[in-house]
């Protein structure tokens, strides 16, 4: 999509009647696609990966195993990357590694890297540039690994030296992202002992336990000694799958929200309760503003609350913390107000996105509440203004939303979803159009 601005069609009240659930369709799991594509390279054998989501994150982290000397075959058509892992050896023992805007890249790569006998130079763009990576970085030190920064220490770009483990045991803090200790976690069975690793910090452990689930889908398998406590025993390795990636349930999120605000059931294909994505836990907060929830063979129905209507609610969406501004995008629209609890770790995401989705919704004359860890939002008639993204696929996606009942509103440089689903405002026009007829 080359457009700078998407101008979103305000299409409440539906002028048709909408009796049949909408169905819709959503690439696969960006989270599940990289975290299968680094585990692929550290199996022994060749690993087939089927509906991969294809989008920068995942070109880029792919891109990134091809430069490290593995093998692969791509079918974007078909969606199936093959991977030939070599039983956690790198095949170069130098290489230079740019990972664009991915988190999952950043962090993997490098505890992969870290922990294994090379010279690695790693970079990112701007974005990347500025999201932290020094309680990574620290706990890599720690287990021996050489680090020489090119700029401000604690933050791309740098160089990795490393040299296997020189402990079996590692703290790591969290507070900034889970994907510190997903990454250690995923690396950690390449120590020839049992390797503990002891969590600090908070954050919400949905993406951990998807990490440990596929962990244990591909070989090895993860102990808890206590909450705060990962024991990986030793002697485990990673077996050549061939492997599904689930549907993305952040993006079938956005669809599923269209259910109280615009009054219409929705239906994602194939998603499900037993989804490894904790964003998952969305349906439920839509469930508590009178949506009504079926999980049919086909995918999870979602149908709107009775009498036109629904409440804002006070949740705490640490686990879902994604969806924080798919929440918000549609709160002004409640009959009460809504209270986001447990996201004070947004803050460094893609962009700081509490202060993001703060900013736009005044823009918009919509009263929003911060402190530290929640947001306040209440109810009110979005006046249009141009919502600025920070480039930030999230915020493009989700107030895309809030267009769609409030006239006015457009998305600047919405492209910016190209990160995990590249052809999104493509996919919405064409639902638009399909309630529209």
């Amino acid at each position: 999509m080359n457009r700078s601005v998407y101008s979103v069609p305000c299409i409440y009240p539906l002028t048709a009647s909408v009796r049949e659930p909408l169905r819709v369709r959503v690439p696969g799991s960006k989270s599940i696609t990289n975290r299968a594509l680094l585990l692929a390279t550290l199996a022994a054998g060749t690993s087939s990966l089927r509906g991969v989501l294809f989008s920068d994150d995942s070109r880029h982290f792919l891109k990134c195993v091809q430069d490290l000397g593995f093998e692969t075959t791509v079918d974007e058509a078909a969606r199936i990357i093959t991977v030939t892992g070599h039983g956690g050896r790198v095949p170069r023992g130098e290489a230079s590694q740019y990972v664009g805007s991915a988190g999952t890249a950043a962090r993997f790569l490098t505890a992969y890297l870290g922990v294994s006998d090379g010279v690695y130079h790693m970079d990112a763009s701007a974005q990347m540039r500025r999201r932290p990576m020094a309680p990574l970085l620290s706990s890599l030190e720690d287990l021996g690994c050489e680090i020489s920064f090119e700029g401000e220490p604690g933050f791309f770009p740098f160089t990795l030296k490393g040299h296997g483990f020189a402990s079996s045991r590692i703290t790591v803090d969290i507070g900034h992202s889970s994907q510190f200790l997903s990454a250690l976690l995923i690396s950690s069975c390449l120590c020839q002992e049992d390797f503990h690793i002891q969590v600090e910090g908070t954050h919400g452990m949905s993406y951990i336990r998807m990490t440990e689930a596929m962990m244990k889908q591909f070989g090895v398998k993860t102990e808890h000694e206590s909450p705060t406590l990962f024991r990986i025993p030793a002697g485990q390795h990673y077996q050549a799958q061939d492997y599904r990636i689930e549907p993305d349930v952040s993006a079938a999120c956005y669809f599923y929200a269209w259910v109280p605000l615009l009054g219409i059931s929705v239906l994602v294909e194939q998603v499900h309760f037993g989804s490894l994505q904790g964003d998952v836990e969305f349906l439920k907060i839509l469930e508590k503003m009178g949506c009504g929830l079926v999980d049919t063979e086909d995918g999870i129905l979602a149908t709107p609350p009775a009498g036109g209507s629904f409440p804002g609610v006070d949740v705490n969406m640490s686990v879902c913390s994604d969806q924080a501004i798919t929440l918000a995008a549609i709160a002004p629209f409640a009959s009460s107000p809504t209270t986001i609890r447990g996201i004070g770790h947004i803050r460094y995401q893609e962009s700081d996105r509490m202060a993001a989705i703060v900013n736009e919704l005044g823009k918009m004359g919509i009263l929003c509440r911060e402190t530290e860890h929640n947001l306040t939002i209440y109810p009110g008639r979005p006046s249009p203004c141009t919502v600025e993204t920070y480039d930030d696929h999230r915020m493009a996606m989700g107030f895309a939303l809030t267009g769609l009942r409030a006239p006015g509103i457009v998305i600047d440089h919405p492209d910016c979803c190209r990160k995990t689903f590249e052809d999104y405002f493509e996919v919405l026009n064409e639902i638009i159009k399909t309630v529209s007829e």
